[in-house]
């Protein structure tokens, strides 16, 4: 389940609407960088809340074990690890303090939780054997993706108790990884080696994908000005950017290997992961224009 390369695909084109392509210029961002706290690695480092605080995995180098993390904007870490879990992933937080993320359990099989203070509700698509949730914004609305079958994931959106599938037509796998206020879902579909991002909004997709990306697109947050983040795809790489009114803008660090976007919240806070080599990565908040 990371976020370079969790989702494994490749799609036919479809005729649906496509967002206008524009060559990609770099933002001009200011970083707050972190280190993981002593013990720890950075598996992921994903959503931000509109307080700043921000959520991922951690992988404790010792015994190996991922767990999930909460950093306050202080700079304080929590880490968590779900009931009866080998894995817990945080993936997203709204500005009430939910956490949504999901949690591998002994048998192996995903599932998806919101977690406030103390108070821990899991939440399984019916009839489905992994559930994950992605997102929950300030309205308790949570995006998240079940498996359908064997070889097909599905997304979904759970509102006010109700279940909306969301399945990209034709694809094998859809991840809705992110929503706002205002209902609009973005995340990724494939059904190959090649990833596609698209945006959902009252039954209606547009695909949005950063210009010749080999290996795609994963659209990774979306805040209620309608602000996305995400990453194109390398063999082996995720290169963040931002997407505001049909314009890319590669999200750069000076020196780093690669830089990955997690999260955008609704003051323009984006969040994701600094690669400075194989074995040295940072966390960051960024703002960037």
């Amino acid at each position: 389940m990371r976020l370079r390369h969790f989702i494994s695909a490749v799609i036919v084109a479809l005729l649906l609407p496509t967002a206008v392509m524009q060559a990609a210029q770099n933002a001009s961002c200011t970083f707050d960088t972190f280190s993981a706290p002593s013990g720890y690695s950075f598996n992921t480092v994903q959503g931000v809340s509109d307080d700043g605080t921000v959520v991922g995995q951690l992988v404790n180098n010792s015994s190996q074990q991922y767990m999930a993390f909460m950093r306050s904007a202080s700079g304080v870490f929590t880490e968590y690890t779900a009931p009866q879990s080998t894995t817990t992933w945080l993936y997203g937080r709204n500005a009430a303090g939910i956490n949504a993320g999901s949690y591998q359990d002994n048998l192996g099989k995903i599932h998806g939780f919101l977690l406030q203070g103390s108070t821990f509700t899991a939440i399984n698509h019916s009839g489905s054997a992994n559930t994950w949730i992605f997102d929950v914004n300030q309205l308790g609305a949570a995006s998240g993706s079940y498996s359908a079958s064997s070889s097909v994931v599905k997304g979904f959106m759970l509102a006010n108790g109700k279940c909306t599938t969301i399945a990209y037509p034709n694809s094998q796998v859809t991840y809705a990884l992110s929503l706002n206020d205002n209902g609009q879902v973005v995340g990724s579909y494939a059904s190959g080696f090649v990833n596609y991002g698209f945006s959902w909004q009252n039954g209606t997709f547009t695909g949005i994908n950063y210009p010749k990306a080999k290996y795609g697109t994963v659209l990774a947050g979306v805040n209620n000005s309608g602000e996305i983040v995400g990453n194109h795809l390398s063999s082996d790489k995720s290169f963040g950017f931002i997407y505001v009114n049909g314009v890319f803008k590669n999200i750069v660090y000076s020196g780093a290997s690669y830089t990955m976007a997690g999260g955008v919240n609704n003051n323009g806070l984006v969040s994701g992961l600094i690669v400075l080599s194989g074995t040295n990565t940072l966390g960051y908040t960024a703002v960037c224009k």
